[in-house]
Protein backbone atom coordinates (compact mmCIF):
# COMPACT_ATOMS: atom_id res chain seq x y z
CA UNK A 1 0.00 0.00 0.00
CA UNK A 2 1.21 3.50 -0.87
CA UNK A 3 -0.01 6.93 0.15
CA UNK A 4 -0.54 10.17 -1.77
CA UNK A 5 -1.02 13.28 0.39
CA UNK A 6 -1.38 16.95 -0.54
CA UNK A 7 -2.80 20.02 1.23
CA UNK A 8 -6.58 19.97 1.49
CA UNK A 9 -6.79 23.33 -0.28
CA UNK A 10 -4.40 25.01 -2.68
CA UNK A 11 -5.10 28.59 -3.74
CA UNK A 12 -3.16 29.72 -6.79
CA UNK A 13 -2.94 32.63 -9.19
CA UNK A 14 -2.39 36.32 -8.65
CA UNK A 15 -4.23 37.68 -5.64
CA UNK A 16 -4.67 34.29 -4.00
CA UNK A 17 -3.11 35.63 -0.77
CA UNK A 18 -6.57 37.07 -0.19
CA UNK A 19 -7.77 33.54 0.65
CA UNK A 20 -6.59 34.26 4.21
CA UNK A 21 -9.77 36.33 4.64
CA UNK A 22 -11.82 33.14 4.60
CA UNK A 23 -10.00 31.38 7.44
CA UNK A 24 -11.98 30.57 10.58
CA UNK A 25 -10.30 30.77 13.96
CA UNK A 26 -9.51 32.94 16.97
CA UNK A 27 -5.74 33.40 16.83
CA UNK A 28 -3.15 33.23 14.07
CA UNK A 29 0.62 33.36 14.36
CA UNK A 30 2.47 34.49 11.24
CA UNK A 31 5.99 33.09 10.91
CA UNK A 32 8.23 35.07 8.57
CA UNK A 33 11.90 35.46 7.72
CA UNK A 34 13.90 38.55 6.87
CA UNK A 35 12.74 41.83 5.42
CA UNK A 36 11.47 41.04 1.92
CA UNK A 37 7.91 40.12 2.89
CA UNK A 38 7.73 43.30 5.00
CA UNK A 39 9.46 45.43 2.37
CA UNK A 40 7.09 44.45 -0.41
CA UNK A 41 3.97 44.75 1.77
CA UNK A 42 2.96 41.08 1.77
CA UNK A 43 3.30 40.67 5.54
CA UNK A 44 1.03 43.65 6.17
CA UNK A 45 -1.51 42.29 3.70
CA UNK A 46 -1.47 38.83 5.29
CA UNK A 47 -1.93 40.31 8.75
CA UNK A 48 -4.79 42.53 7.53
CA UNK A 49 -6.57 39.62 5.83
CA UNK A 50 -6.37 37.48 8.97
CA UNK A 51 -7.68 40.34 11.11
CA UNK A 52 -10.50 40.78 8.59
CA UNK A 53 -11.30 37.12 9.24
CA UNK A 54 -11.76 38.07 12.90
CA UNK A 55 -8.51 36.72 14.30
CA UNK A 56 -6.02 38.09 16.77
CA UNK A 57 -2.62 38.04 15.05
CA UNK A 58 0.92 37.73 16.40
CA UNK A 59 4.05 37.84 14.26
CA UNK A 60 7.15 35.72 14.84
CA UNK A 61 9.81 37.18 12.56
CA UNK A 62 13.53 37.01 11.95
CA UNK A 63 13.67 33.35 10.91
CA UNK A 64 17.09 32.99 9.31
CA UNK A 65 18.05 31.25 6.07
CA UNK A 66 18.83 27.61 6.91
CA UNK A 67 16.84 27.83 10.16
CA UNK A 68 18.43 26.47 13.30
CA UNK A 69 17.19 24.13 16.00
CA UNK A 70 17.38 27.10 18.39
CA UNK A 71 15.05 29.21 16.24
CA UNK A 72 12.58 26.33 16.11
CA UNK A 73 12.55 26.08 19.90
CA UNK A 74 12.10 29.84 20.31
CA UNK A 75 9.21 29.84 17.89
CA UNK A 76 7.55 26.91 19.63
CA UNK A 77 7.84 28.74 22.96
CA UNK A 78 6.15 31.79 21.39
CA UNK A 79 3.34 29.56 20.11
CA UNK A 80 2.88 27.91 23.51
CA UNK A 81 2.49 31.37 25.03
CA UNK A 82 0.14 32.78 22.34
CA UNK A 83 -1.79 29.54 21.63
CA UNK A 84 -2.74 30.07 17.97
CA UNK A 85 -5.24 27.85 16.17
CA UNK A 86 -3.74 28.86 12.80
CA UNK A 87 -0.03 28.94 11.98
CA UNK A 88 0.62 30.90 8.80
CA UNK A 89 4.16 30.70 7.41
CA UNK A 90 4.98 33.19 4.68
CA UNK A 91 8.18 33.51 2.65
CA UNK A 92 10.75 31.12 1.23
CA UNK A 93 11.52 27.60 2.30
CA UNK A 94 13.26 28.64 5.50
CA UNK A 95 10.36 30.25 7.43
CA UNK A 96 7.93 27.58 6.22
CA UNK A 97 10.28 24.73 7.21
CA UNK A 98 10.98 26.35 10.58
CA UNK A 99 7.28 26.87 11.25
CA UNK A 100 6.55 23.20 10.45
CA UNK A 101 9.04 22.12 13.10
CA UNK A 102 7.68 24.73 15.56
CA UNK A 103 4.20 23.28 14.95
CA UNK A 104 5.35 19.82 16.07
CA UNK A 105 6.91 21.21 19.25
CA UNK A 106 3.84 23.39 19.93
CA UNK A 107 1.50 20.41 19.73
CA UNK A 108 3.88 18.12 21.63
CA UNK A 109 6.04 20.24 24.00
CA UNK A 110 7.96 17.21 25.25
CA UNK A 111 9.04 16.26 21.71
CA UNK A 112 12.79 16.68 21.17
CA UNK A 113 14.49 17.60 17.91
CA UNK A 114 15.80 14.03 17.76
CA UNK A 115 12.21 12.79 18.01
CA UNK A 116 11.21 15.04 15.10
CA UNK A 117 13.92 13.53 12.91
CA UNK A 118 12.53 9.98 13.16
CA UNK A 119 11.32 9.44 9.61
CA UNK A 120 7.52 9.22 9.46
CA UNK A 121 7.41 8.98 13.24
CA UNK A 122 5.57 12.17 14.22
CA UNK A 123 2.34 11.76 16.21
CA UNK A 124 -0.97 13.16 14.94
CA UNK A 125 -1.01 16.94 14.64
CA UNK A 126 -3.93 19.44 14.33
CA UNK A 127 -5.05 19.02 17.92
CA UNK A 128 -4.10 22.66 18.59
CA UNK A 129 -3.60 24.34 15.21
CA UNK A 130 -3.91 24.08 11.46
CA UNK A 131 -1.12 25.17 9.12
CA UNK A 132 -1.07 27.42 6.07
CA UNK A 133 2.05 27.94 3.94
CA UNK A 134 2.46 30.89 1.59
CA UNK A 135 5.46 30.48 -0.70
CA UNK A 136 7.47 33.43 -2.01
CA UNK A 137 10.19 31.45 -3.82
CA UNK A 138 9.92 29.02 -6.71
CA UNK A 139 11.87 25.97 -5.64
CA UNK A 140 11.45 24.29 -2.27
CA UNK A 141 7.68 23.69 -2.69
CA UNK A 142 7.58 23.18 1.06
CA UNK A 143 4.06 24.65 0.92
CA UNK A 144 2.83 21.26 -0.36
CA UNK A 145 5.35 18.81 1.08
CA UNK A 146 5.76 16.47 4.01
CA UNK A 147 9.31 17.72 4.59
CA UNK A 148 11.18 20.35 6.60
CA UNK A 149 14.93 21.01 6.66
CA UNK A 150 16.44 22.24 9.93
CA UNK A 151 20.14 22.89 10.59
CA UNK A 152 21.99 21.77 13.69
CA UNK A 153 24.86 24.25 13.61
CA UNK A 154 26.69 22.51 16.45
CA UNK A 155 27.15 19.53 14.12
CA UNK A 156 27.19 21.42 10.81
CA UNK A 157 24.44 19.13 9.48
CA UNK A 158 21.06 19.81 7.89
CA UNK A 159 18.41 17.34 9.02
CA UNK A 160 15.27 16.55 7.02
CA UNK A 161 12.10 16.08 9.01
CA UNK A 162 9.82 13.80 7.01
CA UNK A 163 6.22 12.98 7.85
CA UNK A 164 2.86 13.40 6.12
CA UNK A 165 1.60 15.02 9.35
CA UNK A 166 3.52 18.21 8.50
CA UNK A 167 1.99 18.55 5.04
CA UNK A 168 0.25 21.93 5.29
CA UNK A 169 -3.55 22.08 5.43
CA UNK A 170 -3.61 25.04 3.05
CA UNK A 171 -1.07 26.17 0.44
CA UNK A 172 -1.19 29.61 -1.17
CA UNK A 173 0.80 29.81 -4.40
CA UNK A 174 0.53 33.48 -5.37
CA UNK A 175 3.01 34.42 -8.13
CA UNK A 176 3.00 38.07 -7.06
CA UNK A 177 5.27 37.07 -4.17
CA UNK A 178 7.71 35.24 -6.46
CA UNK A 179 8.07 38.27 -8.72
CA UNK A 180 10.11 39.93 -5.95
CA UNK A 181 12.89 37.29 -5.99
CA UNK A 182 16.43 38.51 -6.76
CA UNK A 183 18.11 36.88 -9.75
CA UNK A 184 20.43 34.58 -7.82
CA UNK A 185 17.49 33.21 -5.83
CA UNK A 186 15.61 32.53 -9.08
CA UNK A 187 18.56 30.41 -10.24
CA UNK A 188 19.04 28.42 -7.06
CA UNK A 189 15.37 27.76 -6.33
CA UNK A 190 14.75 26.83 -9.96
CA UNK A 191 17.48 24.21 -9.95
CA UNK A 192 16.13 22.90 -6.65
CA UNK A 193 12.78 22.46 -8.40
CA UNK A 194 14.12 20.53 -11.38
CA UNK A 195 16.13 18.33 -9.01
CA UNK A 196 12.92 17.57 -7.10
CA UNK A 197 11.15 16.56 -10.29
CA UNK A 198 13.98 14.44 -11.71
CA UNK A 199 14.66 12.66 -8.42
CA UNK A 200 10.94 12.01 -7.89
CA UNK A 201 10.61 10.49 -11.36
CA UNK A 202 13.45 7.98 -10.85
CA UNK A 203 12.80 7.35 -7.15
CA UNK A 204 11.99 3.80 -6.14
CA UNK A 205 8.75 5.19 -4.65
CA UNK A 206 7.49 6.76 -7.91
CA UNK A 207 3.97 5.85 -8.97
CA UNK A 208 1.22 6.67 -11.46
CA UNK A 209 0.10 9.60 -9.29
CA UNK A 210 3.51 11.26 -9.05
CA UNK A 211 4.92 10.64 -12.55
CA UNK A 212 2.68 13.12 -14.43
CA UNK A 213 3.41 15.86 -11.89
CA UNK A 214 7.17 15.30 -12.18
CA UNK A 215 7.21 15.19 -15.98
CA UNK A 216 5.03 18.27 -16.47
CA UNK A 217 7.14 20.19 -13.93
CA UNK A 218 10.29 19.27 -15.88
CA UNK A 219 8.74 20.44 -19.15
CA UNK A 220 7.68 23.75 -17.60
CA UNK A 221 11.09 24.34 -16.01
CA UNK A 222 12.78 23.58 -19.33
CA UNK A 223 10.67 26.29 -20.93
CA UNK A 224 10.64 28.92 -18.21
CA UNK A 225 13.55 28.83 -15.74
CA UNK A 226 16.19 30.62 -17.81
CA UNK A 227 13.57 33.09 -19.08
CA UNK A 228 12.52 33.79 -15.50
CA UNK A 229 16.17 34.29 -14.51
CA UNK A 230 16.50 36.82 -17.33
CA UNK A 231 13.54 38.86 -16.11
CA UNK A 232 10.51 37.45 -17.98
CA UNK A 233 7.76 37.85 -15.37
CA UNK A 234 5.23 35.68 -17.22
CA UNK A 235 7.82 32.89 -17.09
CA UNK A 236 8.43 33.72 -13.39
CA UNK A 237 4.71 33.22 -12.72
CA UNK A 238 4.69 29.85 -14.52
CA UNK A 239 7.80 28.74 -12.62
CA UNK A 240 5.89 29.29 -9.38
CA UNK A 241 3.38 26.67 -10.54
CA UNK A 242 6.10 24.36 -11.91
CA UNK A 243 7.99 24.18 -8.63
CA UNK A 244 4.75 23.43 -6.80
CA UNK A 245 4.01 20.51 -9.13
CA UNK A 246 7.54 19.22 -8.54
CA UNK A 247 6.89 19.47 -4.81
CA UNK A 248 3.66 17.49 -5.08
CA UNK A 249 5.62 14.80 -6.92
CA UNK A 250 8.55 14.48 -4.54
CA UNK A 251 6.54 14.80 -1.34
CA UNK A 252 4.88 11.53 -2.33
CA UNK A 253 7.56 9.82 -4.47
CA UNK A 254 10.41 10.95 -2.18
CA UNK A 255 13.87 11.99 -3.36
CA UNK A 256 17.39 10.59 -3.76
CA UNK A 257 21.04 11.11 -3.01
CA UNK A 258 21.36 14.50 -4.70
CA UNK A 259 19.43 15.79 -1.73
CA UNK A 260 21.24 13.55 0.74
CA UNK A 261 24.55 15.02 -0.40
CA UNK A 262 23.21 18.59 -0.46
CA UNK A 263 21.86 18.24 3.08
CA UNK A 264 25.15 16.94 4.44
CA UNK A 265 27.50 19.33 2.62
CA UNK A 266 25.40 22.50 2.94
CA UNK A 267 26.62 23.59 6.37
CA UNK A 268 29.66 21.28 6.61
CA UNK A 269 32.12 24.08 5.84
CA UNK A 270 30.37 26.97 7.59
CA UNK A 271 33.50 27.56 9.65
CA UNK A 272 35.18 28.63 6.39
CA UNK A 273 32.77 31.49 5.94
CA UNK A 274 29.84 30.30 3.85
CA UNK A 275 27.22 27.63 3.20
CA UNK A 276 26.86 25.72 -0.04
CA UNK A 277 23.39 27.02 -0.87
CA UNK A 278 20.94 24.14 -1.18
CA UNK A 279 19.73 24.84 -4.72
CA UNK A 280 23.26 25.40 -5.98
CA UNK A 281 24.41 22.16 -4.32
CA UNK A 282 21.61 20.29 -6.08
CA UNK A 283 22.54 21.90 -9.40
CA UNK A 284 26.17 20.83 -9.06
CA UNK A 285 25.46 17.30 -7.84
CA UNK A 286 22.51 16.35 -10.07
CA UNK A 287 24.54 15.62 -13.26
CA UNK A 288 26.97 13.46 -11.25
CA UNK A 289 24.19 11.51 -9.54
CA UNK A 290 22.42 10.93 -12.87
CA UNK A 291 25.64 9.36 -14.20
CA UNK A 292 25.90 7.22 -11.04
CA UNK A 293 22.23 6.15 -11.02
CA UNK A 294 22.21 5.39 -14.75
CA UNK A 295 24.23 2.24 -13.99
CA UNK A 296 20.88 0.94 -12.75
CA UNK A 297 18.87 -0.26 -15.78
CA UNK A 298 15.47 0.95 -14.54
CA UNK A 299 16.79 4.40 -13.66
CA UNK A 300 18.57 4.70 -17.01
CA UNK A 301 15.34 3.91 -18.85
CA UNK A 302 13.42 6.49 -16.82
CA UNK A 303 16.06 9.17 -17.48
CA UNK A 304 15.53 8.33 -21.16
CA UNK A 305 11.79 8.97 -20.78
CA UNK A 306 12.55 12.38 -19.21
CA UNK A 307 14.73 13.22 -22.22
CA UNK A 308 11.97 12.15 -24.62
CA UNK A 309 9.50 14.50 -22.94
CA UNK A 310 12.06 17.32 -22.90
CA UNK A 311 12.81 16.80 -26.58
CA UNK A 312 16.56 17.29 -26.18
CA UNK A 313 17.71 14.15 -28.02
CA UNK A 314 16.57 11.96 -30.87
CA UNK A 315 13.81 9.60 -29.65
CA UNK A 316 15.59 6.74 -31.41
CA UNK A 317 18.85 7.39 -29.57
CA UNK A 318 20.07 4.82 -27.05
CA UNK A 319 19.29 5.35 -23.39
CA UNK A 320 23.03 5.85 -22.79
CA UNK A 321 23.05 8.72 -25.27
CA UNK A 322 19.90 10.17 -23.74
CA UNK A 323 21.54 10.16 -20.31
CA UNK A 324 24.52 12.02 -21.78
CA UNK A 325 22.13 14.53 -23.38
CA UNK A 326 20.37 15.13 -20.05
CA UNK A 327 23.65 15.68 -18.22
CA UNK A 328 24.86 18.08 -20.92
CA UNK A 329 21.55 19.98 -20.82
CA UNK A 330 21.69 20.42 -17.05
CA UNK A 331 25.32 21.56 -17.15
CA UNK A 332 24.42 24.13 -19.82
CA UNK A 333 21.55 25.32 -17.62
CA UNK A 334 24.01 25.79 -14.75
CA UNK A 335 26.18 27.89 -17.04
CA UNK A 336 23.18 30.00 -18.07
CA UNK A 337 22.32 30.55 -14.39
CA UNK A 338 25.91 31.30 -13.29
CA UNK A 339 26.10 28.25 -11.03
CA UNK A 340 29.47 26.45 -10.66
CA UNK A 341 29.93 22.84 -11.74
CA UNK A 342 31.75 21.70 -8.61
CA UNK A 343 32.58 22.54 -5.00
CA UNK A 344 36.21 23.35 -5.90
CA UNK A 345 34.96 26.29 -7.99
CA UNK A 346 32.15 27.36 -5.65
CA UNK A 347 32.83 30.84 -4.31
CA UNK A 348 31.62 32.12 -0.96
CA UNK A 349 29.14 34.26 -2.93
CA UNK A 350 27.92 31.07 -4.73
CA UNK A 351 29.28 32.18 -8.11
CA UNK A 352 31.89 30.24 -10.12
CA UNK A 353 35.51 31.07 -9.34
CA UNK A 354 38.92 29.47 -9.80
CA UNK A 355 39.43 28.73 -6.12
CA UNK A 356 36.30 28.18 -4.06
CA UNK A 357 35.85 28.75 -0.36
CA UNK A 358 36.22 25.05 0.58
CA UNK A 359 39.95 24.14 0.73
CA UNK A 360 40.83 20.79 -0.80
CA UNK A 361 42.56 19.46 2.30
CA UNK A 362 39.55 20.37 4.48
CA UNK A 363 37.15 18.67 2.06
CA UNK A 364 39.25 15.48 2.00
CA UNK A 365 39.61 15.47 5.77
CA UNK A 366 35.84 15.73 6.31
CA UNK A 367 34.87 13.51 3.39
CA UNK A 368 34.43 10.17 5.24
CA UNK A 369 32.10 11.71 7.83
CA UNK A 370 30.11 13.63 5.20
CA UNK A 371 29.73 10.45 3.13
CA UNK A 372 28.58 8.47 6.16
CA UNK A 373 26.02 11.15 7.04
CA UNK A 374 24.77 11.32 3.44
CA UNK A 375 24.21 7.56 3.35
CA UNK A 376 22.21 7.88 6.57
CA UNK A 377 20.09 10.75 5.24
CA UNK A 378 16.34 10.19 4.95
CA UNK A 379 16.47 10.73 1.17
CA UNK A 380 18.94 7.92 0.45
CA UNK A 381 16.54 5.03 0.90
CA UNK A 382 14.47 5.88 -2.20
CA UNK A 383 17.46 6.46 -4.50
CA UNK A 384 17.47 3.93 -7.35
CA UNK A 385 21.04 2.83 -6.64
CA UNK A 386 22.25 2.41 -3.06
CA UNK A 387 25.83 3.65 -2.65
CA UNK A 388 28.38 2.06 -0.38
CA UNK A 389 30.59 4.23 1.83
CA UNK A 390 33.38 3.93 -0.76
CA UNK A 391 31.05 4.84 -3.65
CA UNK A 392 29.61 7.82 -1.79
CA UNK A 393 33.11 9.12 -1.08
CA UNK A 394 34.07 8.69 -4.74
CA UNK A 395 30.87 10.43 -5.85
CA UNK A 396 31.47 13.36 -3.52
CA UNK A 397 35.01 13.64 -4.89
CA UNK A 398 33.55 13.87 -8.41
CA UNK A 399 31.34 16.67 -7.11
CA UNK A 400 34.36 18.44 -5.63
CA UNK A 401 36.69 18.16 -8.63
CA UNK A 402 34.09 17.95 -11.46
CA UNK A 403 35.45 14.61 -12.67
CA UNK A 404 33.59 11.90 -14.59
CA UNK A 405 31.54 9.30 -12.74
CA UNK A 406 32.73 5.95 -14.13
CA UNK A 407 31.72 3.56 -11.35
Amino acid sequence: MARFTLPRDLYHGKGSLEALKSFKGKKAMICVGGGSMKRFGFLDRAEAYLKEAGMEVKIFDGIEPDPSVETVMRGADAMLEFRPDWIVAIGGGSPIDAAKAMWIKYEYPDCTFEDMCKVFGIPELRKKAHFCAVSSTSGTATEVTAFSIITDYSKGIKYPIADFEITPDVAIVDPELAETMPQKLVAHTGMDAITHAVEAYVSTANCDYTDPLAIHAIEMIRDDLVKSYNGDMAARDRMHNAQCLAGMAFSNALLGIVHSMAHKTGAAFADYGAHIIHGAANAMYLPKVIAFNAKDATAKKRYGVIVDYMGIADKNASDDDKVKALIAYLRKMNDDLKIPHCIKNYGADSYPCENGFVPEEVFLQRLPEIAKNAIGDACTGSNPRQPSQEEMEKLLKCCYYDTEVDF
